[in-house]
């Protein structure tokens, strides 16, 4: 199978605005997202409605595509970058263009998704750890996903799910495996092609979350196993983490 990387990234942001084109150790975000994906998938490409971001990943030497300003989901975004670059693609894998720190095993664990045949979508959690502590439970900006025995994604949430009735909750991570969502999407070209168009359901706007819109319509999601914990840039405090991040990684080679 031939799997294709796209990755989305706007100029506008109403908390952080042109954060692609953020320095991180010197590299604009951008170019250390592109940088994680290239060499782990057959092609990678970065998905924009900006001629500023397309210069930058033209100066290092990156792959770009522009796309229509009007997208209202990375995934639309995707799926035009996919019908002007993708020709002969199996799978297209939806990179989050602020996660610098994506690793080559997050995206083999989502590439093995797709080892079974029936898989539709593939994304991937990490599962909680009672040292996380009951308020990273609780975050309503980091979603939880319930999975069946085949590791088929049954909803997602902003709420702590399943409900534990009967335990204490400080007792609950240590009672129950839950997992917290990491937003890595890949699609079989032919998925891809079918969701983009269908209209926001009321699941999803009721959460927020594009992907329920997906279960809503019938499609299933397999659930991929990570280990490995990340750092999103959503605000400029989050890239200062990311720094500190980076530098401690750094000094430990």
């Amino acid at each position: 199978m031939k799997f294709i990387g796209i990755i989305p990234a706007r100029y506008a942001s109403t908390r952080f605005p042109a954060k692609p084109l953020a320095l991180l150790g010197g590299k604009p975000v951008i170019q250390r997202v592109y940088e994680q994906v290239a060499g782990v998938l057959d092609e990678a490409y970065v998905a924009t409605d900006d001629e500023r971001i397309e210069a930058a990943v033209k100066a290092f030497g990156g792959k770009v595509v522009m796309t229509s300003v009007d997208h209202k989901s990375g995934t639309d975004r995707c799926y035009e970058a996919y019908c002007k670059v993708g020709s002969g693609y199996d799978v297209v894998v939806n990179i989050q263009g602020d996660e610098p720190f994506i690793q080559r095993s997050q995206l083999e664990a989502v590439k093995a998704c797709f080892d079974d045949a029936s898989t539709q979508i593939a994304t991937l959690v990490k599962p909680f750890t009672p040292a996380d502590g009951f308020d990273a439970l609780e975050n309503v900006n980091s979603p939880k996903v319930v999975v069946s025995k085949e590791m088929k994604a049954l909803y997602f949430s902003r709420s702590i799910i399943p409900y534990q009735r009967n335990r204490d909750k400080k007792e609950w991570l240590a009672g129950h495996t839950y997992y917290k969502h990491i937003g890595l999407y890949a699609y079989r070209a032919p998925v891809l092609k079918e969701i983009t168009p269908l209209p926001q359901s009321s699941l999803e706007l009721a959460e927020s979350l594009e992907q329920l819109r997906w279960l809503e319509n019938g499609y299933s999601i397999k659930v991929g196993i990570s280990e490995v914990e990340t750092i999103g840039i959503d605000t400029p405090q989050d890239l200062a983490r990311a720094e500190e991040f980076l530098r401690n990684q750094q000094e430990a080679l």
